[in-house]
């Protein structure tokens, strides 16, 4: 045997995965507890601990009959390790005919095993690539076949066994190509094998006695098959660019390299490829299933991009992409019910924009609505259908037309492109797309309902906001006549005079607020802000002084003050001032105090007027258009108890029929710029 100096990285490695091994199997052995798949995987550990110091003698003394014996040891574990994923993908003991099948791969691999690193034979090298590639699909499928439950617990030992088989792939992949095989990847080769066990460790933990639910799905076949087809490609290409390099002469190593480059762009193409998907799709469901779909998972598929919430897209064009991937139709449009216009398109996806509209009383709308067919454009028509629209004759790619129905009812429909790959429209097809339209539709229902439920609070915001204004004018529009009433008696008097501009420039700044609250649709209402209370009594008190001179102010603490909005605040306390001079004869008392109490500021508003009911107080006093008041609105109270609960305030009232009211604010205090606590 020539020395090729991988002396020292090889005893290293394989070294270190002797001791590995051998104490990973004391361990399993300490614990073992009977059963073929614990026997099996003992087994295997203790084999792969006995090929690690078989590569380890060989590397300390390269003498052939040491290769030959690795060579059977590590035929032995990795016919193992085939066994063991078989039995987890079986559930049980896998029959003997199978068994003899996987443990024949890499014993009659390895019995074409050249005779050192250098001797070497590309048969040998051929089958033992065989080898890494059925181990990965294995793995790869005792991955995809274990339930969700059950996933956690082998993940660990796919994860180690696919890094194995991963780097043996590598290590006979550049045998095939080269001749011979890398003496610096195979002394690294024990090393990594090592580097697996925690893996292995950690799924024994997880499964004490090795059982897994296995469950078979489209998605499990799709990628196995697709995962297999790679690994072939890729043999292929291997084995195709050893014979360019071979027969290239001086240009063989760089037409290898481009050789190499090309066919990974070409995978990576067909990867990506969404046609190529589509028909492997196909031809699954076609030839492995009796039904074409699974059922749940194109229904969990279509209802969550139906309530997805991008952004850039809108829900007719969500519903019209939920329904083309149905049957893999690379794009759409849907045409809905337009009031006065017919069916117009509302959304398209990877389809040209149609100005074209359906009349909704036409011999195509109604058929669709009768039938609830699916048509296909391409496909001979029936008898009973009528003849189609020539706008939709010549929308180019047109492959299916879906009426979307709602409440019995013809919404609108879908015109569906040509799938990427052929699809025969049967019956099958034909009740899940029905189906999905009936879902779309009233899903597009739903939201044209909660568009309109938004409008209309929209407008009952305007409304609310709207009787606000109104009764606000009201209440200047009184003080304005009261005001020209009495001017005729005294517009001589000079104090007179000037409570009259006063009350004309209080009108005029409620009048410019008011405007403001109109021209921008809300209330026109500033930041909060600290309110000093005394202040603000002062302003309603003179701005009520024409209609009553004599009301009286008690303000025990000129400081007492909260955070609100100034000019609503004034706004529902004149309200509250009004109605005590409204329900309070001449002879009466008009009382307004302010104070505190507790952790609240407290606004008391009372009259000796007529008073009212207990009933009224309860049931209609805060309910908007209730009013004892013959030219009232009943807007004033109930704007009061909306700020008071916008502001984290209350409202007490109490009252007797000709007893009089008190109505009682309480606002929490402001200290230092902010609310008290």
């Amino acid at each position: 045997m020539s020395q090729l100096g991988v002396s020292d990285p090889g005893v290293f490695g394989y070294g270190f995965a002797a001791l590995a091994f051998l104490a990973f199997a004391v361990h399993l052995g300490l614990g073992w507890r009977g059963g073929a798949k614990a026997s099996i995987l003992l087994g295997v550990v203790a084999a792969s601990a006995a090929w690690a110091a078989a590569n380890l003698a060989f590397s300390l003394a390269e003498l052939d009959h040491l290769w030959s014996v690795q060579a059977v040891l590590d035929a032995l574990r990795m016919a193992g390790w085939l066994l063991f994923l078989w039995v987890l993908l079986q559930g049980t003991g896998p029959g003997l005919k199978a068994a003899a099948l996987v443990l024949a791969l890499p014993v009659a691999a390895w019995f074409f095993y050249p005779g050192g690193l250098q001797h070497s034979s590309r048969l040998a090298f051929g089958a033992l690539l065989a080898v890494p590639v059925a181990g990965l699909v294995l793995t790869e499928q005792v991955l995809r076949r274990a339930l969700p439950g059950a996933r956690w617990a082998v993940k660990p030992l796919c994860l180690g066994l696919g890094a194995c088989f991963a780097l043996d792939l590598y290590l006979f992949a550049d045998a095939l190509l080269f001749g011979r095989i890398d003496a610096g990847v195979w002394a690294a080769r024990g090393f990594v094998h090592a580097l697996a066990i925690p893996f292995i460790a950690i799924a024994t933990v997880r499964n004490k006695e090795w059982t897994i639910d296995i469950a078979l799905s489209r998605g499990v076949v799709f990628h196995s098959t697709a995962f297999l087809a790679c690994g072939l490609y890729l043999l292929a290409v291997a084995a195709a660019g050893y014979y360019v390099r071979y027969f290239g002469g001086s240009w063989g190593k760089t037409l290898q390299v481009g050789f190499m480059f090309a066919a990974l762009l070409v995978l990576a193409l067909l990867l990506w490829s969404g046609t190529l998907r589509s028909r492997l799709r196909v031809f699954i469901n076609k030839h492995f299933f009796s039904y074409r779909y699974d059922y749940r998972h194109e229904w969990l598929r279509f209802t969550s991009l139906l309530s997805s919430r991008d952004a850039g897209m809108s829900s007719a064009q969500r519903s019209i992409q939920a329904l083309a991937n149905l049957v893999e139709s690379p794009g759409g449009a849907i045409w809905l019910h337009s009031d006065g216009n017919g069916y117009v398109q509302a959304a398209r996806w990877n389809m040209p924009s149609v100005e074209a509209r359906e009349p909704v009383h036409g011999a195509f709308a109604a058929f669709l609505a009768k039938t609830g067919w699916v048509v296909e454009l391409q496909a001979p028509q029936q008898s009973a259908a009528p003849e189609l629209p020539p706008w939709l004759r010549a929308l180019p790619a047109a492959w299916l037309v879906v009426p979307v129905i709602a409440e019995e009812e013809l919404t609108g429909f879908a015109v569906l492109a040509t799938p990427r790959a052929k699809i025969e429209v049967n019956w099958e097809v034909r009740d899940l797309l029905k189906t999905a339209a009936r879902q779309v539709g009233s899903f597009l229902a739903q939201v044209h309902a909660s568009e309109a439920l938004l409008e209309a609070r929209k407008f009952e915001s305007f409304n609310r906001m709207a009787a606000f204004v109104v009764h606000d004018l009201k209440n200047l529009v009184a003080q304005l006549s009261l005001v020209l009433k009495n001017a005729e008696r005294h517009r001589h008097n000079p104090r007179f005079q000037e409570d009259m501009l006063g009350t004309v420039r209080h009108v005029e700044e409620r009048m410019k607020k008011l405007l403001e609250q109109l021209s921008t649709g809300g209330r026109g209402e500033e930041n909060l802000r600290p309110i000093q209370l005394a202040k603000l009594v002062e302003r309603v008190v003179a701005a009520k002084k024409a209609e009553r001179a004599d009301i009286a102010v008690h303000a025990g603490d000129a400081a007492v003050a909260t955070i609100g909005h100034e000019s609503r605040f004034e706004r529902v306390l004149g309200h509250l001032v009004q109605n005590a001079i409204d329900a309070t004869q001449a002879s009466g008392e008009v009382r307004i105090s302010v104070g505190a109490e507790g952790g609240n500021a407290v606004v008391e508003v009372s009259d000796s007027g007529c008073g009212m009911s207990e009933a009224f107080v309860r049931e209609r006093l805060f309910r908007p258009f209730q009013t004892t008041k013959g030219n009232g609105m009943g807007i004033g109270a109930f704007e009061v108890a909306q700020y008071a609960k916008d502001m984290g305030g209350r409202i007490e009232v109490h009252s007797r029929p000709g007893a009089g009211t008190r109505f009682k604010l309480m606002f929490p205090l402001e200290r230092n710029g902010a609310m008290a606590a």
